[in-house]
Formats: structure tokens, sequence, C-alpha cells
């Protein structure tokens, strides 16, 4: 899901707080953001390192080709994410309470065809969750980023001085041995930029 300023690191990373659901996802408008972000475009699975209240994983789950599995350190947010998608008839969700930043997302090596990494690589290690997309990510698999913009005023986001750009995220993810695709201007959400990599 897209969060805003929190993160998975053990317990709650730096800057963590939700707004409510409804505010929170005023903020969004997700299936446009997955379409230009290439979701449905690849074979297979897809997981998503913080799904929140869910936003995003209702939509990727119409999209996908496979299953979505929606991870979060909140069991209240993942119960919540769990219900919708029972609700909306989407039985292609997985919604697992997991500490991803320090056990791994749980998939195995190469089994999944698309990450979402929305609003999260503020966290104190980027590179290492990045590394951990690469290695869940089969060949040719796509790691899509969006974050805060930091040249504008947004109504949530994290502090700017550790709020990353896209050309810091590119750098952590070519670190992390993925290779850049595109940036996306995201016109359906102007507090937001997008990213696309790929695993080699």
């Amino acid at each position: 899901m897209g969060r805003s300023d929190r993160s998975s690191v053990g317990m709650k990373g730096r800057e963590s707080g939700m707004p409510d659901a409804s505010y929170w996802e005023s903020f969004f408008n997700p299936r446009c953001i997955l379409e230009r972000l290439d979701c449905g475009c690849h074979l297979g699975d897809a997981v998503e390192f913080g799904c929140g209240y869910g936003t995003f994983t209702l939509p990727a789950a119409r999209l996908a080709a496979g299953r979505v599995f929606a991870l979060d350190i909140e069991p209240a947010l993942v119960a919540e994410t769990a219900l919708k998608a029972d609700e909306a008839g989407l039985p292609n969700v997985v919604a697992e309470e997991r500490d991803f930043v320090a056990a791994g997302c749980g998939r195995p090596d190469g089994s999944v065809g698309y990450a979402m990494l929305f609003n999260i690589l503020h966290i104190e290690n980027p590179v290492g969750l990045l590394r951990e997309a690469h290695r869940a990510l089969s060949p040719g698999g796509a790691a899509a980023v969006i974050h805060w913009r930091r040249d504008i005023t947004t109504p949530r986001g994290p502090s700017l001085d550790i709020r990353p750009g896209p050309e810091e995220c590119r750098a952590w993810g070519e670190a992390a041995g993925l290779e850049f695709v595109r940036y996306e201007s995201l016109c359906c959400c102007s507090w937001h930029w997008g990213l696309i990599m790929r695993r080699p």
C-alpha cells in the first residue's frame, strides 16, 4: 500500500503513523498509478512491501496475473486489508503480518513478477529492502517505487531530510542489482513520483 510516514524495521520505523483511512486514500488514484507503473504487465505473483489499509492491494489484485502477497507489520492493517479483499471478492489477495525488513518477504527466490515499494524507501536501510525485492523477483520482473515529492509542499510524507528523491532511489536500486527502466511523473497523483526498475 502506499504509506506516507511509516516503515517497518522490527518495530515501526522512523516517522511512523498513518492518518485515518478515508483521508489517506484521498491522496491517491491507485488504479491509475498501478497502470502507469506496469502492474498487470508481468506474469506471476506480486508482493507488496507495506500494504497499510489495502489502498493499492485491491486494485493490484484486479490487475495482477497471480496472487498479491500484501505484507505489513501491523496486525490491524493486515486484518483490514484481508477483510476488504474478502468483501470485494478478491481471493488472490494473501494478506500477511510480517516484518519483511528483518525477516524478508517470505517468497521463494525468483518467484514474483512484480514488487510494490510504495512510500517506504525512507526506512533506515533502503538498499537492503531493494535487495530483498531483487531476490524475490523473477528475471525480468519489475520493482515499482513511488514516494512523496520533495520539491513541493505535500499534505503528508516523512521529513524532507529523510525523504528520498527518484535519482536517489534509482541509485539504491542499482546498488541492489536492479536495472533502471524509467521514471514516471504520475500525473494522476501530483504529490508523488514513480520509478520502475527490473531484475535482469
